[in-house]
């Protein structure tokens, strides 16, 4: 069964959060209010660069 966790800054009430998990050569994302819905399989190198994108560009 594939473990999906969402992060911890996400909070507890819910609103618009994602989760991931580590699948068998990829990283899965998947909305979190919607965990039967549509999902995406990233490759590692494709998750660090989305991950370093968003950080990079998010606001301070």
């Amino acid at each position: 069964m594939t473990k999906w966790r969402r992060s911890s800054r996400s909070g507890t009430s819910g609103g618009d959060c994602v989760e991931v998990a580590a699948l068998a050569r990829n990283i899965g994302v998947r909305d979190s209010k919607d965990p039967e819905g549509p999902r995406l399989a990233l490759s590692p190198d494709a998750w660090r660069t989305l991950v370093e994108r968003l950080k990079h560009d998010a606001p301070a």
